[in-house]
């Protein structure tokens, strides 16, 4: 089954009308103030400085605050302070330590920011002290329940110790067709994770400039091959991918015939690294080869295997579960996501021509069935269908397997509500088992 689409087909299912909304909604707002200050040496009027970690924030109503308080991580440290760039107490400072997620930002009254979008930019006076096992983040909201984030790790580690510099982001990097910036109360945030000391000044929003930082195209990045760049892992993500390459040159040389893949990102990647024992339980016979990868999103599982990691193997099956993170990290539009898996099929049929697919819908995550990011990939899912063909490529959706008759997820059997524990893992087994016997054969 051949799954090139025509270049039409491709263009209607990654472009979404993102080059009229701005205009749409320029035209419902008079023409904007030149600049927006979200923090000059002060706050904008009425608004407050909040900082803390994922599940808490508080005010910064002194000169300096510090949060240790999440029991997850009982070594981790947040704490916030005003510092000064051209005067006193017209910065703010941002330091962390092994924090899964830290965040400063500002929170106001209703803002609304539609008059920018066309043409206008954020832009902010940033220091990096110490950021060599670190990463960094800056966030907007884009209305109810609705946030956009650009990633700045590697930039940010380069900045390492060279002062202070102006960065200018189009606003647009922030902003998708259908989201409502039309009363923003978080107009901006500056996240980082595991450790660093920043300082941040400045924080305008400008009806007008040059963008000179720029941001990945979200209409096409789930098909665009890349690693994985996130700071947590930079330190494990390559040296896994030149391990994997290590053990295939070995099996080739050995004569071994891998039967079995597993692709995916960490829901996959956790039968080795936390399941090792039913993995080779289930699966030992296979020879298997598991290639799942914490974090991974489409674009890098695409990444991965045109770089090699099935290449020389031709298994009976291979596994594949992908996009739960296109939902988490981007809140990504479902036909976006489906773009990408569409792109790992692709490259899959290309370089293991003589393997069937086994494709599986993105587990549920979220505890209740109204879970934002879970009905996101219950869209995906929907969808996945049209790839497959019953024999080459084969679908299954085994998701009523790990809920309740409600549709609530519970946490005896994924804890964190994403990640399958041991009874997860025996769960898939069992349901997938026949599905995977036929194919097989």
């Amino acid at each position: 089954m051949s799954l090139t689409p025509t270049r039409g087909a491709l263009a209607a299912s990654l472009v979404c009308a993102m080059a009229c909304a701005p205009a749409a909604a320029t035209a419902a707002a008079a023409t904007p103030p030149a600049a927006l200050p979200l923090y000059a040496g002060k706050p904008l009027a009425g608004a407050s400085v909040m900082f803390g970690d994922f599940d808490v924030q508080k005010r910064l109503d002194g000169a300096a605050g510090r949060m240790a308080e999440d029991p997850k991580l009982p070594n981790a440290v947040v704490e916030a302070r005003r510092t000064g760039k051209a005067g006193h107490d017209d910065a703010l400072g941002l330091s962390w330590k092994n924090a899964w997620f830290s965040t400063l930002r500002l929170e106001s009254a209703p803002l609304d920011l539609r008059p920018y979008l066309a043409t206008g930019v954020v832009a902010f006076d940033l220091k990096v002290n110490e950021l060599a096992h670190g990463g960094l983040a800056f966030r907007l909201e884009c209305g109810a329940g609705c946030e956009r984030k650009v990633s700045y790790v590697a930039p940010a580690r380069a900045a390492q110790g060279k002062g202070w510099q102006r960065l200018r982001y189009a606003l647009s990097c922030f902003h998708r067709a259908g989201d409502d910036f039309g009363a923003v109360t978080r107009p901006f945030a500056l996240d980082g994770t595991g450790a660093g000391d920043v300082e941040i000044a400045n924080i305008r929003i400008e009806a007008g400039g040059k963008p000179n930082a720029s941001c990945p195209d979200y209409r096409t990045v789930s098909v665009t091959p890349e690693p994985l760049g996130e700071s947590w892992a930079l330190d494990w993500w390559m040296p896994r991918h030149q391990e994997k390459l290590a053990e295939l040159a070995r099996r080739r040389k050995a004569g071994e015939q891998t039967q079995l893949v597993f692709l995916g990102d960490s829901i996959t990647h956790n039968w080795e690294a936390q399941n090792e024992a039913l993995w080779k339980e289930f699966y030992g016979k296979y020879n298997p080869l598991n290639l799942g990868y914490g974090g991974d999103r489409t674009e890098n599982l695409l990444w991965r295997l045109q770089h090699g990691e099935v290449d020389g193997i031709a298994p009976k099956v291979a596994v594949l579960m992908i996009g739960t993170n296109n939902a988490g990290h981007r809140q990504e539009e479902p036909a976006v996501t489906f773009a990408g898996i569409r792109r790992d099929v692709e490259e899959l049929q290309k370089r293991l021509p003589r393997t069937k697919i086994l494709l599986l819908a993105i587990f549920p995550r979220g505890e209740h069935k109204d879970d934002g990011l879970r009905r996101l990939n219950e869209q995906v899912n929907a969808m996945l269908p049209g790839l497959a063909d019953g024999e080459k490529v084969v679908f299954l959706d085994m998701n009523q397997a790990f809920l309740d008759a409600d549709g609530t997820l519970s946490k005896d059997i994924m804890p964190d509500l994403l990640h399958p524990n041991a009874q997860g893992y025996r769960i898939w087994q069992r349901t997938m088992e026949p599905t995977l016997q036929r194919m097989l054969r």
